[in-house]
């Protein structure tokens, strides 16, 4: 069995590879390769395809058959059914809004990384004690914004983050300064108006500003 040691090992590469992991929502899974083309080609290897639509299972092996230099996972995971099923469409990394007893005990006893999401001290430390050193932190600018995150670093040291929720292109910058902050979560790298027209060429734009900002 993979031990959580190495799964917060496998979460801190993939979370250092870009500065932004797309957060995407995908209503037709055949938009998801050229999407994802779009998106590597800009720098942004790791992709979150979140579980909020029937397309996103679809969209997640379809990119992890076709579009090798990606970084495939799921997000929105919320039970270990779809901690399964992202798993067996490919994904190699799953995130949570949350971490609910039920989810967090089903992903200790599978191979498949998950960065569940906190929002308290208190949340941060009860993943903590499970070996989450890696966590998201959602949703972020609802939450009290960086300032929140550089509270944290000093008495909850050793606790990495990917922020989530609210961030946007001019705003990332200065979550990413923040010594606990390894990478942000962000959907205006793939607009809807952009995706819905297959407008690639501004995705993969928007793509390479994004990963300037590592």
């Amino acid at each position: 069995m993979t031990s959580m040691a190495d799964k917060m090992v496998v979460l801190d590469r993939t979370m250092r590879t870009a500065p932004v992991i797309p957060v995407l929502v995908v209503a037709d899974w055949k938009q998801a390769v050229p999407l994802a083309r779009a998106l590597v080609a800009g720098g942004l290897r790791v992709l979150e395809f979140t579980l909020r639509t029937d397309a996103a299972l679809d969209a997640v092996r379809a990119v992890a058959a076709e579009v090798p230099d990606a970084i495939v996972g799921t997000g929105t995971v919320r039970s270990p059914d779809q901690l399964v099923a992202s798993a067996e469409a490919g994904a190699v990394f799953a995130v949570s809004p949350g971490g609910s007893p039920r989810l967090l005990d089903a992903a200790a006893d599978h191979p498949l990384p998950l960065l569940p999401g906190a929002v308290t001290a208190s949340e941060v430390m009860a993943l903590e004690e499970r070996g989450y050193t890696r966590q998201k932190f959602f949703p972020a600018v609802a939450a009290g914004g960086p300032g929140v995150l550089k509270a944290f670093s000093s008495p909850l040291a050793g606790v990495v983050f990917c922020p989530t929720g609210g961030i946007r292109a001019h705003t990332a910058a200065e979550w990413l300064a923040l010594p606990n902050v390894a990478c942000v979560g962000g959907s205006w790298v793939a607009p809807k108006d952009a995706v819905a027209a297959g407008d690639w060429a501004r995705v993969t734009a928007l793509s390479k500003a994004a990963a300037a900002l590592g």
